[in-house]
This record gives C-alpha cells, structure tokens and sequence, in this order.
C-alpha cells in the first residue's frame, strides 16, 4: 500500500542530483558503528524522536537559538540522545559531494535504516524528497515523546496522534532489542515500585538482583544498561522473548505483556522473527512518512545543526 502522505517523496529523489548519497550514507554509519557498538541505537533512537515531534523533519538536529529553545534540551532528549556527530559527518561529505541538496531529515531516516540492517535487522525500501523544517520546540518533545514510565494507553495515545496504531507501537518498542538504558528509566521499579516500598512484583527476581547492584538505590542515576541483555547488539526478536518471561528491562516494554491484545502479538513476534522483521520494516515506513514537509516548504540546511537565513 502506498504511504498516505507521500506528497512528493519518491525512491530514487537523488539518483541524479546526488548518485554518491547511498554510499556515503553506508560508508559514515559503517565506521562510526566500527568506532562504538551503542551508535546504532542511537541513530535509530534519533530519526524516532525526530518524527515523534511534529514530524519527520530534522528538528531534533536543531540547537537552541535566540528565536526558539529546541529539542536536545527536552527532558526525554537531555543527556540521552546522541549520534548527532555522525549524522553531521555525513551532511559535510555530502555537502562536499552536492551540496545543499539532500535534507538532513533525509540523512537521519536512511542512516537509522542503514543502522538495523548492519545489525542484523531487516532492509526497508526509503522514500526520499523530505525537506528540513525551520524551527524546534522543547515544549513540543516533553509533550509529544512517549515516556517509559507513562502507562500503556497514555503511550498508544500519543502514537495514535501520528497515525500509528497499537501494533506499531508494539512493533517500534521492538527497538528495544538494541541499545541502553540509564538507571533512572527503571530504577522505581528496583527499589519502591508505585511507593509500595518493594520492587516491581512481576520483574524476574535475578534480573532484579543483577540490576540493583548495578544500580543502588543511593547510587548515580545515569550508569548504563542493555535493553536486550540477550543480545545487546544484534537487532533480532530476542526483546520479545524477554517480555514473554517477565525481563523486560522498562516498565513500558513489560506493560505490553499486561494487554491481552498486545500480549498477543508479543507472543507472535517472540516465535517468529520473520514476521516481526517484515512488521518492523512496515511500521518504519510509517513512522518515516508522519509530517513530513514536501516541495516548496522547508528547506535543505547546510548545517544541519542550524537554519539557513537565507531561503
């Protein structure tokens, strides 16, 4: 089916203007994967917090600047988000190789592509032609992002506000297979689960053990952990496996167990990799196609950290 807001995207956008853009793109994501493992969650982490606040439009990439307060200060993003070095390593060599002419926005949607695949995930086909927006807002990212500590419905609300449905939300938490977290997106659960004064019931008990001492109640807030500590590098189903016996390291990752209809799929996906690869291609599409800007609005930033003033 062809994505509804498609507007004037199209598959080979750049095979004229920029032939060199695919390899560029592979060649820059491939060596600062080389460099550090975590940078393919993060990339992909990237392009969803982009496209989860107004749109896929590059506003993330944004810096703060006397005319708005932008993104990479929202609470959600603070300290977290990372992977914009890589993304503007590959916006200089294009700049170098046909400049102003393939949108940030863009480059941030095929390296997040690029990342699940040399991870071992699946390949989806990206339409190209969206163009960079012009502003930012860190009021729009603590609204808009879900937060791992919202409840299930709150969060299936928030993806419904951008067209996405209930399995995309299972199916994007599906992420989760890759990447880590900081201590202080679940350490309630360790310690004084819902002021109860004892940890989260339903959290595997060696799990539980393992993650408080590695992160004490009085200890720092920001040490790391994996998502998937089956396979933390390896874009694969294993996340779902995890949820089927109550590991899933946040409460939003387990709270899909706590659904009978996302349970259900849960399950599916924890038997069938395939089918949750095929899935997980089909809701990144999605995601990639939610308000993006087309044709005339916009713009393609020369930085991709800033504005150009001049249109």
């Amino acid at each position: 089916m062809a994505p509804l807001t498609s507007g004037q995207l199209d598959y080979s956008y750049y095979d004229r203007a920029c032939p060199v853009l695919p390899r560029i793109i592979r060649w820059n994501v491939w060596s600062a994967l080389r460099n550090d493992s975590r940078i393919a969650a993060s990339l992909l982490r990237l392009h969803f917090h982009d496209c989860f606040v107004n749109g896929c439009d590059g506003s993330v990439l944004l810096d703060d600047t006397n005319d708005f307060k932008g993104e990479k200060n929202a609470a959600p993003n603070r300290n977290s988000v990372r992977g914009f070095e890589t993304i503007d390593n590959i916006k200089a060599d294009l700049e170098r190789a046909c400049p102003l002419t393939v949108s940030c926005v863009d480059i941030l949607t095929l390296a997040a592509r690029e990342v699940v695949v040399m991870s071992g995930g699946p390949f989806w086909p990206v339409l190209l032609g969206r163009r960079d927006g012009l502003t930012a807002s860190e009021k729009a990212a603590n609204d808009q992002l879900p937060s791992p500590f919202e409840p299930l419905d709150k969060i299936a609300a928030k993806f419904t506000d951008k067209g996405l449905d209930l399995r995309d939300v299972v199916v994007l938490s599906g992420a989760h297979t890759i990447g880590f977290a900081q201590c202080f997106t679940f350490k309630r659960r360790l310690f004084n689960y819902q002021d109860s004064g004892k940890p989260d019931p339903i959290l595997d008990s060696s799990m539980l053990s393992n993650l408080q001492s590695t992160c004490p109640e009085e200890g720092p807030n920001t040490k790391i952990t994996p998502l998937d500590i089956q396979s933390v590098t390896r874009f694969d189903n294993a996340y779902y496996r995890n949820l089927m016996i109550n590991t899933g390291l946040l409460e939003s990752d387990q709270a899909l167990m706590s659904n009978s209809e996302t349970a259900d799929m849960v399950k599916s996906y924890s038997l069938y990799p395939y089918l949750f690869f095929q899935d997980f291609a089909a809701s990144m599409v999605k995601l990639g196609n939610v308000g993006v800007l087309t044709g005339e609005t916009g713009q393609i930033r020369k930085v991709c950290g800033s504005v150009n003033y001049y249109y």
